[in-house]
């Protein structure tokens, strides 16, 4: 084998799986990680010798295959496997891009299609379905927390969670807290797990996303606004644009820094233009 030149092998995958488990990774993150270094495996072949020529290689297919941010996401879990292998000098940049300062309107949910689409999953029969995008955009969790939804936690009217030695308590209203009550009532679960699947396990993301998708043809909503983390958005949104308090906001969304709250709470392009427009004292 050449210098700075490596080969992967099934073991260290494992290896690096197990060491995600010991760090107490969330369980979806593992799944992201374990899935975007198998892509990489898959990329490379029989052939599976790594120097930092395929890496640069790989990063340009990711580019041509990928959107930038879902390319920047991949290459940020393989970087993170060969840091923990010792393989540094194999590690790439992220691709840069010029941060987009609007919202893009075609994927912005509106208040409006937010309730288009809870009513459809009620039509349907889907209350489960329903409570769970109603869960996310009045409380702006991600979709991973739902796991934490349960009886107990539901009755007390807030969600504590311990997780990667970090604590997190999400508040919720009284309304919802009611309608959860309620359906688990109905449903006869009297502990535990709210949002379930047949089986009773958590439902995940690919659960709910799924049956969100199936609701485009039943509302006319564009799918590119269809998916969970824009109700988390639209809570953001809405959230400032009552209080105009952005620390708040970063408490409740869990966000470590708050540029990242910034972009949730963004203008769309044409909310500017509007704007601009009424700015009648400057225009000669």
């Amino acid at each position: 084998m050449l210098k700075n030149t490596i080969t992967i092998d099934r073991n260290d995958l494992e290896e690096f799986e197990r060491y995600l488990y010991e760090r107490e990774n969330a369980r979806a993150t593992i799944r992201k990680y374990m899935t975007d270094i198998r892509t990489f495996c898959r990329y490379l072949g029989q052939d599976n010798e790594v120097d930092k020529r395929r890496m640069l290689l790989y990063k340009e297919w990711l580019l041509a295959h990928y959107a930038i941010s879902s390319a920047n996401s991949m290459l940020a879990a393989l970087n993170q496997f060969l840091k923990f292998k010792g393989y540094d000098f194999l590690t790439v940049k992220r691709i840069k891009t010029q941060r987009n300062l609007f919202r893009q309107e075609e994927r912005e949910l509106t208040k409006g299609e937010f309730r288009r689409l809870v009513e459809a999953a009620r039509r349907q029969g889907k209350e489960q379905l329903a409570l769970c995008m109603e869960t996310i955009a009045v409380t702006g969790i991600r979709i991973s927390k739902l796991q934490y939804f349960t009886v107990e936690r539901v009755k007390k009217g807030r969600i504590e969670i311990i997780n990667k030695g970090k604590y997190r308590r999400i508040f919720l209203p009284e309304a919802l807290r009611k309608k959860l009550l309620v359906y688990s009532r109905k449903r006869g679960i009297r502990e535990g797990y709210i949002f379930v699947t047949r089986n009773g396990k958590p439902k995940d993301r690919s659960n709910i996303w799924g049956e969100m998708k199936a609701l485009q043809e039943k509302t006319g909503i564009k799918r590119s606004k269809i998916f969970p983390h824009n109700f988390r958005h639209l809570f953001a949104r809405v959230y400032y644009d009552t209080t105009k308090d952005l620390v708040g906001l970063d408490d409740l969304l869990g966000h470590s820094s708050l540029n990242v709250t910034r972009i949730y709470t963004s203008t769309s392009g044409q909310t500017y233009q509007r704007q601009l427009n009424r700015m009648k004292d400057l225009q000669l």
